[in-house]
C-alpha cells in the first residue's frame, strides 16, 4: 500500500477519512505486532503509515478550523 497523498484525503468525506485513520492504526497496531516478534519485512513502514495518519488527522482538523487548501 502507498502513502496517501494530502490531494487524494481531500477529496474524501469526513466519515471516510475517520474510516481510513482506524483502518491505519489497524495497520500499524499489525506491524507493530510483527516488530515486536522479529517478522517485520519493512520496516519503513512504520514510519509511513504513522505519518498517513497524521496527514489524515491534520485534514480533519483543517476542516474543523474552516481553513481551506
Amino acid at each position: 500500500m502507498r502513502s496517501m497523498k494530502p490531494q487524494d484525503l481531500r477529496k474524501l468525506t469526513d466519515e471516510e477519512i475517520a474510516a481510513k485513520i482506524r483502518e491505519l492504526k489497524e495497520e500499524l497496531f499489525r506491524l507493530r505486532f510483527q516488530q515486536a516478534m522479529g517478522q517485520l519485512d519493512k520496516p519503513h513502514r512504520l514510519k509511513e503509515v504513522k505519518k498517513d495518519i497524521a496527514r489524515a488527522k491534520t485534514i480533519l482538523r483543517e476542516r474543523e478550523l474552516g481553513l481551506k487548501r
